[in-house]
């Protein structure tokens, strides 16, 4: 009966540390002569581990959100929503409130909306009527003369600061996700309000794509074309001042300019440059029927003339697709602009009403097609991204860092493999497996949980051999000071591992709860360390404990009346 419990403790070790090896060391396609060389070990292990930005090299950016221009941009907003409501709205007789204009103060730290009106005795009215369809809730209302003025206190400031940073965040995180950089770090930088932004990307060979579509806002409207309707040709105007002369001058609250790019339009030539085709303007009618933010799905196809022609087909949400089809409904035969960015990429006449998909053609290539879709998909920006710094790692620092890691690895190993062999003696050779195991073994399941190595990680894994050291000196006292009681050798064996191990659970558990602190409040790299720390210790469980003591059952079934032991 021992010996098959023997078997099966055995048995158990050969294939863990079977897997493991390959795991760490084996291809991960189907092997050929070079895997099995020094070299080709090496570059399998190498392609095993997910290497940080420290260890691998990439690019290291901080960026700010602009909650200035985030700010800026709602007061303006709510400027036009407080303005038209208050133009609609009517007193009890049905005659409007006498709303003359309205205005802005945006700038940093003071932000305002103010309400002109002719009869101030009007004021509670219009505040009435403003604040049933624009929301305030932020905003100090007070007046003054004729005017309603609704202003943004400092700590309301703070507050959309930091939401505005947090939804960048979670957009930039599923742009740099689906973009696929492996392993990525992206964390906020800085006070609450700054809007830093912290972005690590090991191993990106190509920055700039990056840093473009992080920065893209790309925001999606599509909105009224002023044009008779068809047939007769999409109204096209040669120039900005033309179409400003064609709504009275200047732009207002329902109508402006913007430049029309759709390549395809058959009044430019197909072989001119794009940045030298003439410029074209549409008006159109604000606000946009439906945005960005009621976008369901969005994706990058191949256009119907294949090669290198991309488009990018997007859908609605059920929302934005009853509010399209009531909106396509009443528009038929009219033109509707595909805007993004505030540029109009392409005009299309309404044959019958849409609820909930479109397209936009563009003679896209595929990573631009892709790209725009992404930024789509995941959603506007509240505001542009500016980079306050940038810095590249080269991969030679990587490759330091990795010799001086595994350099003081090796050399913190080898001392403890030679005091453990000059203290202990034989049994030493029994503590110098387990540790061996035990790194293998974290190495292993860095790989399984796709964790990244970094340096911090690499402290770690050197703090591991440190705490499994010292539970094998736990067992080996207890041994020793069992033998000196006069107790044989299997009894001393077996009572100094049962007595030592409550040691070793309550050293473990202390630390891993310290390591699980410093996982959840730090920030990456010391991530890194609490990740292999907490794994080398739960591994340590089984090679100090388990491998061990399965060496001495093998030892003393050999010679179940052993006297000595060279411990």
């Amino acid at each position: 009966m021992k010996n098959t419990g023997l078997l099966i403790r055995t048995a158990i070790i050969i294939v863990i540390t079977l897997v493991a090896v390959y795991l760490v060391f084996g291809p991960r396609r189907a092997p050929n002569a070079s895997d099995f060389s020094l070299q080709g070990v090496k570059d399998n292990l190498a392609k095993n581990i997910n290497l940080g930005l420290d260890l691998k090299g990439g690019s290291h950016l901080v960026m700010r959100v602009k909650t200035e221009e985030y700010l800026k941009r709602l007061a303006e907003n709510n400027e036009s929503a407080a303005l038209l409501a208050a133009k609609e709205a009517k007193d009890e007789a049905g005659n409007p409130l006498g709303v003359t204009d309205g205005s802005v103060v945006a700038e940093s730290g003071n932000y305002q909306v103010k309400i002109n009106l002719t009869d101030a005795s009007k004021a509670a009215a219009v505040i009435d009527a403003v604040k049933k369809k624009v929301d305030f809730v932020n905003w100090t209302e007070s007046t003054s003369g004729n005017s309603i003025i609704w202003s943004l206190p400092a700590q309301a400031q703070g507050r959309l600061k930091e939401q505005a940073t947090e939804q960048a965040l979670k957009i930039i995180d599923s742009r740099i996700n689906a973009f696929g950089v492996k392993e990525p770090t992206l964390q906020r930088q800085g006070a609450a309000d700054s809007g830093q932004i912290l972005l690590q990307m090991p191993g990106v060979e190509n920055p700039e794509r990056v840093k473009a579509l992080v920065g893209e806002t790309s925001r999606l409207e599509l909105m009224k074309i002023v044009s008779p309707p068809n047939p007769t040709p999409v109204q096209i105007y040669p120039s900005k001042e033309a179409a400003l002369q064609s709504i009275g001058g200047k732009e207002s609250d329902s109508r402006k300019v913007l430049l029309y790019t759709d390549r395809d339009d058959s009044a430019t030539a197909a072989n001119t440059p794009p940045d030298q085709k003439p410029k074209q303007y549409v008006v159109v009618e604000s606000p946009a029927v439906v945005d960005g933010s009621e976008l369901r799905e969005a994706a990058a196809i191949q256009g119907k003339g294949g090669g290198s022609d991309y488009q990018i087909t997007f859908s609605f949400k059920p929302a934005g697709a009853q509010k399209f089809g009531d909106w396509t409904g009443k528009n038929i035969g009219n033109y509707m602009a595909v805007v993004l960015n505030d540029e109009v990429k392409s005009a299309a006449y309404i044959k019958s009403q849409i609820f909930d998909s479109g397209e936009i053609s563009g003679r896209f290539t595929k990573n631009t097609a892709d790209d725009l879709a992404l930024t789509l998909k995941s959603g506007a920006l509240p505001a542009g991204i500016e980079y306050q710094e940038e810095r590249t790692v080269g991969p030679s620092l990587g490759a330091d860092s990795i010799r001086s890691g595994v350099a003081a690895s090796i050399g913190g190993l080898i001392f403890v493999i030679l005091f453990m062999l000059a203290y202990y003696r034989g049994s030493g050779v029994n503590a110098v497996i387990a540790l061996v195991l035990n790194m293998l073994l974290t190495l292993a399941a860095l790989i399984v949980f796709g964790s990244t190595l970094t340096l911090p990680g690499i402290a770690g894994l050197i703090l591991g051999i440190g705490m499994a050291v010292d539970s094998n000196v736990l067992i080996f006292e207890r041994i020793r000071e069992e033998m000196r009681a006069g107790f044989t050798v299997s009894e001393a064996v077996s009572m100094g591992f049962d007595r030592a191990f409550v040691t070793i659970i309550d050293t473990h558990i202390t630390t891993i709860i310290s390591s699980v602190i410093l996982y959840v409040t730090g920030s990456g790299p010391i991530k890194g360390f609490a990740v292999t720390l907490i794994l080398g210790l739960l591994i340590n469980l089984f090679t100090a404990v388990f491998v061990s003591r399965t060496i001495f059952m093998w030892i003393l079934s050999r010679n179940p009346k052993m006297e000595k032991l060279s411990i």
